[in-house]
């Protein structure tokens, strides 16, 4: 993606400052985890079993561990090295969560850890055809990422997705075994319509157009996790849609209260003249305390005004 700075009314090509480290692109990375990815950094270069892991991170909202790697080269198969990550943290939860607790001075145990949600994140500034084919899955739970550094102080950072519907168990088979199979049978990866093979007609046609809303703008993309069906702007998330049988409930961030009681930058307002959201708090383990506005759409919802609150989120996000 080519990058252009306004000048004089006529566009000047910004230039591309590569990295030429893998360490330059860690720490810039792990400088800014909260911000890029919403996680926690817990250590950097972790060492477990015959691995080290170059970033040991935590996600909050999902109560999972996250493992961030960095990779200047493609020279590597994402698919081999991502299950074998997955499958030390697996085979050694202890360690990872005597980290946790060392580095928080919070008690975690085991059980508070959400494992089937364990993923791995690969951030590099580019990824062969090879690397993006082998993940080309539903249900690989990887993320890549690419990096770009520009002059001025500029980095780009873009998230390449899943076009496929196929599942990786297709391709591995189920007799095969190895170390693909064993993660699988405890990480999980949800798709959409898991989220939404339970829910009414109604719902059904409900979600299908507010999806259409925002499911072609540009900078737009609609996933799915665990926890809910989610809306991003950029890597920013918008609204987070949990479905019911007769309605969904859309929750967005007002953004965080540190323990200090100083509010996140960024905190959001919402304007709502008919009072239909509903605000929400909760506190994580570190103590931080979380907002966000939560609003019930069911086939009685005026869903006009739900997009125009909905909207007001998106664009602070711009």
């Amino acid at each position: 993606m080519d990058l252009y700075r306004i000048e004089g009314g006529g566009l000047e090509a910004v230039q591309s400052d590569q990295f030429k480290l893998e360490r330059e692109i860690q720490t810039l990375v792990e400088s800014n985890m909260e911000s890029l990815f919403n996680i926690k950094l817990i250590a950097s270069e972790f060492s477990v079993g015959d691995f080290r892991l170059d970033s040991l991170c935590f996600d909050e909202e999902s109560n999972s561990f996250v493992i961030v790697e960095y990779k200047r080269g493609s020279s590597y198969s994402v698919i081999d090295q991502g299950y074998s990550y997955l499958s030390v943290m697996l085979n050694n939860k202890a360690e990872f969560i005597l980290e946790y607790n060392e580095k928080f001075n919070t008690p975690l145990k085991r059980s508070e850890v959400d494992w089937s949600s364990s993923r791995v994140v690969f951030v590099s500034p580019s990824f062969n055809t090879y690397q993006r084919n082998s993940v080309n899955f539903n249900d690989v739970p990887f993320e890549l990422w690419e990096i770009k550094r520009f002059d001025g102080g500029l980095v780009m950072l873009e998230e390449i997705r899943s076009s496929s519907n196929q599942s990786v168990a297709n391709i591995t088979g189920p007799d095969k075994g190895g170390v693909i199979s064993d993660v699988s049978k405890e990480v999980k990866v949800v798709s959409e319509s898991d989220h939404i093979k339970g829910v009414s007609k109604s719902v059904s046609v409900l979600w299908s157009e507010l999806r259409k809303r925002y499911e072609d703008q540009p900078d737009v993309s609609i996933y799915a996790n665990k926890s809910y069906v989610g809306m991003k702007r950029g890597d920013k998330l918008f609204g987070a849609i949990r479905f019911f049988k007769n309605h969904m409930v859309i929750d967005f961030s007002r953004g965080d209260i540190k323990i200090d009681g100083a509010k996140s930058r960024g905190f959001f307002e919402l304007e709502d003249p008919k009072g239909v959201s509903e605000e929400k708090s909760w506190t994580y383990k570190s103590g931080v305390i979380g907002n966000s506005y939560m609003i019930k759409l069911s086939e009685k919802t005026d869903l006009d005004y739900v997009v125009y609150l909905i909207n007001q989120k998106y664009e602070s996000l711009g």
